[in-house]
């Protein structure tokens, strides 16, 4: 999604980007964070409501995948404000299991799915099961 520019970094900006990651990727953070303040009142509540679970449950130090995450998040918004769809419509009886189905999607790096495979792992290697 992001493009590299084709001149190289200062040295300062190497420096800067060690210490707190690549500026284009705080860039995208911050355009995704205009897009939710953009949104009506109740579906910005549900983005930023989702917004927090997500942070929780999903990629871990990987930008990458949770900007993909966030940025496909505020389009499924996006178009459902402009459709007229409900939030309760979007995201279902059960917004947990709303976001768990929206994680799937993004399988890379989620801490807790880690530790379900470890865990899964480490008991069928002590019962005989691996597969």
């Amino acid at each position: 999604m992001t493009t590299e520019p084709t001149e190289p970094k200062s040295r300062y900006r190497q420096y800067l980007e060690m210490v707190i990651g690549p500026l284009e990727d705080k860039k995208r953070w911050r355009q995704y964070k205009a897009r939710v303040r953009e949104l009506p009142e109740n579906y910005r509540t549900a983005v930023e409501a989702l917004e927090r679970y997500l942070m929780h449950f999903g990629p871990s130090g990987q930008a990458d995948s949770l900007l993909e995450m966030v940025e496909d998040l505020a389009d499924l918004f996006e178009q459902s404000a402009a459709d007229g769809i409900p939030v309760r419509e979007v995201v279902g009886q059960d917004p947990a299991e709303f976001a768990e189905a929206f994680l799937a999607n993004y399988p890379g790096g989620s801490w807790i799915r880690r530790e379900r495979e470890r865990l899964s792992n480490a008991i069928d290697g002590v019962t005989g099961d691996r597969p």
